[in-house]
């Protein structure tokens, strides 16, 4: 018995047709077919330029966090590692006599610090200098020193040039002279940032 011809198909029609060019699939017409499901959608994805604009917009404000934190803090150490601990000297002249005073007469190295700004504060230096005071006094039958008053050689705005000249008497009548150049600046005060 034949069959009634269905486009060139034969079998049962709950059985897919096929033909020489492969099996049907699902989205094409004929027998059998199922209609096709909607294709899965992605998660939502902005566009491309969005998403640049959008990373550009985080890194500026990265970029600008770090400045601003950065800075502030590079503000802050600038601004405090220039503080002095006291007031300093009314005058460069000053500052100079009472740093002398405090080495050669108190050789008292804490209160020479007490005279020297803090960019230039070097305690070992500081009780270096007083030890070797005090092993000269020791060596010698009772030293005195005194200088003449400190003279400002030059003066600029907040520094200055400031030169004396330290004597030392012994009992026996022996004098040493020694000249001495300070350069003194002003901040909160005139402090004493070198000696030559």
């Amino acid at each position: 018995m034949t069959q009634p011809q269905n486009d060139g198909a034969t079998g049962s029609p709950s059985a897919p047709a096929s033909d020489a060019s492969g099996p049907i699939s699902p989205g094409e017409p004929g027998q059998g077919a199922v209609p096709p499901s909607p294709p899965a959608q992605p998660a939502y994805q902005a566009p491309v330029g969005q998403r640049r604009r959008g990373l550009l917009i985080a890194s500026l404000v990265l970029a600008g966090a770090v400045l601003l934190c950065g800075g502030g803090g590079t503000a802050a150490f600038l601004a405090l590692r220039n503080t002095e601990d006291g007031e300093g000297a009314k005058e460069p002249a000053v500052a100079v006599d009472d740093f002398l005073t405090a080495v050669y007469r108190d050789r008292d190295a804490k209160k020479a610090a007490g005279y020297v700004c803090s960019d230039s504060r070097d305690r070992e230096k500081l009780d270096a200098k007083v030890a070797e005071v005090e092993k000269y006094v020791a060596s010698y039958a009772n030293p005195r020193f005194r200088w003449a008053s400190p003279k400002v050689d030059d003066q600029t705005g907040d520094r200055a040039t400031v030169s004396t000249k330290v004597t030392v008497i012994t009992a026996d009548e022996k004098v040493a002279k020694q000249a001495l150049r300070f350069t003194v600046v002003r901040k909160t005060g005139w402090w004493v940032c070198e000696v030559a």
